[in-house]
Order: structure tokens, then sequence, then C-alpha cells
């Protein structure tokens, strides 16, 4: 019998209207601002009377390092909170919205997979309810607002040579990442350098999922930080009178997206920044609001935990002031073997012994996480070419480290092929073991940060910095930015800055390239090695195979 791919099974759901969805966990009607029958935002009003209930227990899901055999992070989100359902628990998930460069590029959708899907899956991957084309637009307004400022008298003394904001866009476009603008005479204004990023690694995208509510949202958009002045003196977009417009714009996307799975449960997807650049984690507001609303809300954080999980806890748990229960961290039986060595064609012959050697990056996610006082457990998203023997090898690594792993089905049963883990997971989360800390304290010198994060969750030597970056550090604390948390921009598929480099690698050096202050987001952004903010196209983009046929989208994943 041919499996059915992700995109059929989405179109055999059986959706129910989103206000019976919401009324699971008590969202009324006319709290929902409809965007048709199955997708809606949640209104303000509702979210700020909701404020003084108790909070139910936060799960983290993570990840193993990912390689191109897949791990399965958002399916297996989805899928433990289906099998929480299914238990009996009032649960909900919090995911990101899928980026559009990477589903026309290599990656495909961001909906789950299988009978662990979030639906209507095309709208989700699709434009969904506009949210991406807001913060586009607020961030390119910031763009235009500065460029004619300079155009028409450059009354802050802007230096054109120290203009740090770029513009973005949500597709992959390599052509973009350098630009010169203003070219064609006077009246286009003064010629400069200037890029694209993508839009998920836009600091508007980052302020807009660490914002609290829109006040919050219009301070943050004011701090960006746009350039300096030929003395040094920090410009920032509240001086160009841009925040107001940039709130304006948006006020709908602050509001979380509710959508449903499809077993019918609540879900809210909203916000999206890259893990391997931004902070990679869905929005404060849906994760806090999800908490007043559920017993237990499981939330994602983008790659592996080193980089998603890590910046969850040192960035959007600080921030917030929230206090995970638990942690699950996914890993497929592919992925370690690739990890212990094996090539991708060569992962459907069983090496048992590839597996125990790949799960020292396991090993080592496990202790990582737990150095947050996050007590984790290991869920093993299951596929059919996996052998007793190579599950066997998960199991014992897991139970090495003095935590559990579970066979996961979610993909092909849903939320009952989880529903040994969410028994678990419920317990974990109601043990009391958690004790979450930071890994750093807010007064820590940032290079000392940087270095902690390296070491400690890396497992590098050192990390290396030139003299201009080294000045760059003492700037930014001279500059009153020294209290702020940093947030590393590596390569999601290694330890190291090394993308080749799998398993669990110890004693490299931690190269740092340049240090972006966000100052709206409230974090130092430390790039590291050779990451890129404008990811291009591979060489047979997902675009090719996406098309129309008989009114029905084909191909998008």
């Amino acid at each position: 019998m041919a499996v059915k791919s992700d995109i059929e099974i989405a179109r055999e759901a059986k959706m129910k209207p989103i206000a019976e969805v919401g009324a699971k966990v008590g969202v009324p009607a006319d709290a929902l601002l409809n965007y048709g029958p199955y997708k809606a935002k949640i209104a303000y009003d509702f979210i700020e009377s909701q404020k003084d209930k108790k909070d139910g227990k936060l799960i983290l899901v993570t990840a193993i390092s990912p390689t191109p055999a897949g791990e399965g992070k958002t399916t297996t989100t989805v899928g433990l909170g289906d099998g929480l359902n299914r238990i009996g628990k009032k649960a909900m998930m919090c995911l990101r919205e899928p980026s559009l460069g990477p589903c026309f590029g290599v990656k495909g959708g961001a909906a789950g997979g299988g009978y662990a899907q979030v639906v209507p899956m095309e709208d989700i991957n699709l434009h969904f309810t506009g949210d991406f084309h807001a913060i586009t637009s607020a961030h390119n307004l910031l763009s235009a607002m500065l460029d004619n400022h300079i155009y028409w008298g450059n009354g802050l003394g802007l230096d054109a040579r120290r203009v740090g904001w770029k513009r973005v866009l949500d597709m992959n476009d390599r052509a973009l990442r350098n630009i010169v603008n203003s070219l064609g005479g006077v009246a286009n204004g003064f010629p400069r350098e200037d890029g694209f990023d993508i839009t998920v690694a836009s600091e508007v995208m980052a302020i807009l999922c660490l914002a609290m509510d829109l006040g919050d949202l219009e301070r943050r958009l004011g701090n960006i930080v746009v350039g300096q002045t030929r003395d040094r003196a920090l410009v920032r977009a509240r001086e160009l009178k841009a925040d107001g417009a940039m709130t304006v714009l948006l006020k709908d996307a602050l509001m979380p997206n509710m959508v449903q799975t499809l077993e019918n449960n609540p879900v809210f997807i909203h916000g999206g920044p890259f893990a391997n650049i931004a902070h990679g984690c869905n929005s404060v507001l849906a994760t806090k609001t999800a908490l007043k609303l559920a017993d237990y809300v499981v939330t994602e954080a983008g790659f592996g935990a080193d980089l998603g999980a890590e910046k969850f806890f040192d960035i959007k748990c600080r921030k917030a002031g929230l206090q995970p229960s638990a942690a699950v961290i996914v890993a497929t039986v592919r992925a370690l073997k690739m990890h212990g060595g094996v090539a991708k064609d060569d992962l459907k012959a069983e090496n048992a012994t590839a597996v125990a050697k790949g799960c020292e990056n396991l090993k080592r996610h496990i202790e990582n996480v737990r150095k947050f006082g996050v007590p984790p457990v290991v869920a093993v998203n299951r596929f059919i070419t996996d052998t007793d023997a190579e599950v066997a090898e998960v199991m014992k690594a897991a139970e090495s480290m003095g935590t559990k792993a579970f066979m996961c089905t979610h993909w092909a049963d849903g939320g009952k092929g989880t529903e040994e883990l969410a028994a678990h997971v419920a317990e974990l989360a109601n043990s009391g073991q958690a004790a979450f800390k930071p890994l750093y304290t807010d007064d820590l010198p940032l290079r000392d940060k940087v270095k902690t994060v390296a070491t400690e969750i890396y497992r590098a030597a050192d990390i290396s910095c030139d003299s201009a970056i080294e000045a760059r550090f003492k700037e930014l604390e001279a500059a009153g930015f020294g209290k702020l948390p940093v947030c590393m921009a590596k390569t999601q598929y290694s330890f190291s800055t090394n993308p080749n480099l799998r398993g669990a690698p110890t004693g490299h050096i931690v190269p740092i390239r340049e240090l972006r202050l966000s100052a709206g987001a409230e974090f130092i952004v430390v790039v590291t090695g050779e990451i890129m903010t404008m990811p291009g196209l591979p060489r047979t983009p997902s675009a090719e195979a996406i098309r129309l046929e008989n009114g029905l989208i084909q191909g998008l994943f």
C-alpha cells in the first residue's frame, strides 16, 4: 500500500470550526478574530482577562543536532500534545510559523508530518494570517524612513558608513545579501552599501516574539539601533519617529494564531525566528497565554538543544519569567547513525555500532539540558527501517545518562503513538524536579557569557576574537548593554562551527566574527564561523515541484 504524503493526510482531516476548538480550553467565540472557519487570532482583551490565572506546566521539545536524515521536532511536539490530550490531560501546543524561504527552498513545510500535523496545512505554510508580511513591511518601513531621513538633510547626522539596518525579504535570495542602494542620480538619494536578511532573521521578528503587549512592542521597536553618527553616537528608530507606524503595522500580527491538530486539539502558531541566527522560539505572548488556558503546554525551540534550547532558556525564559518543568529531546535512529559516521545513502542498512557512536551526540544534549535545572526525557521518533538492535542502543544510552527513552510512532499513529511518553512527561512535569536557572547571570561580562556558552554547551576549548571584536565587547558594555544575554549565531549541524563535524566534538575553537546589537530585542547577536543571515536556494529548490493541479496544491510537503 502506498504511503500517503503529509499533504494528502492533511486534506483528509476532519477539521472542526475554530470556535469549537477554542472552547476546549475556555476561549469564547467572541474572543476569536476569525481568518476563515479554521484559523483565528486571540483578542487582546481576552488575553488580558486571563492574567491572574494559575500557570500550567511548560514542556520544551528540543532535539539532537540536526542531520539530513531528519529528526521530527515539530512532528513530535504535535504528537506529544495529542498524546497528552488522549490520556485525559488538558494540553496545548505552541509552535513557530513557517518561513516561505525554507518552504520553497530545501526544508519544506513546518506544520508537522504524517498523523501528527497542524491544519489547515497549506494555509499555515503559505502566508497564514499575514504575520510575516507585516513584519517584513514594518522592518522595511524603518529602512525606507532611514534613507528618507538622510535624503532630506540628515538632521540626526547619521554616518552612511555606519548604518547597521538592512532590508528583509521572506525568501532565500543570495543575490540580495550585499547590494548598493540609491543608484540612478540625485533624485534617488545617497548611494551606500546595503543588503538583505531573511525576514525570520529580522530584529523585528525577535521583538514581536519577545514583546509582552503592544506597549512593550512599541518600546522595543523604538529602541532599535539603526546606525551611528560620525561621533559614534547611537541612532534609534524612535529618533526617526518610526516606532509608532511600525507598531500600527504589527498590531494584529502580535495576536497569537489558533489552529488545530488532526485530532482537533488547540495549537498556537505564532512567530518564527531562525534558531541558528536568532532565538528560535515562538512568541512569549502565545506561550504565556497558553499557560493560562491549559494544564500542560508543549512548545518547541529550533534546531538542536545547543541552539534552540539554550536560547529558549537563556533568552526567552530569562526575559519572560518562564519556568519550564521538563524537556523532551527528539532523536531518530537514522540521525544517530549519521552522527556515528554513516553516509545518508547507507542509512537503510542496520548498523547498531554507528548508532552507539552517534549516541554521544544525544548524551551531550542530555547533559546540557540538565545544566539549566530542567529534567530531560528522550523521544525516539521511530522509522519503519529501525531495527530492534539499533533501538536498543538508544535505550541503553539514555539509561546510562539516568533518563528514559520512549519509542514514539506519532507519525503513523498520531497521539496514540505517544501515550507512553505523554504519561511520563506529565509525571516528570509534576514531580517538582525542575529547578530552572539560566546558564549565566546578567552581570557576567559579555565576553565571558559567550565563552560560557562555547565551553559549557559546545564543549569548545575557547573562543577566538580579533582586536576589533575585543574592542566591540568593551564598546557595547560602555554603552550600557553589558547585562544583555547573548544570542549565538552558529551552524545547527554541529556543536562546533564546522557543519561537517558531527557527533560530540570537544576542544575546538569558536571564532567570533561579528557582534550585532539588537537593542530592541534586548540581546547581542554573536556571529560565529560562516553563518549567514540570508540563506540561498539549493541546486534543486523545493519550489520546482510545487504547482497547482486541478485547483489543489501539489509538492508542498
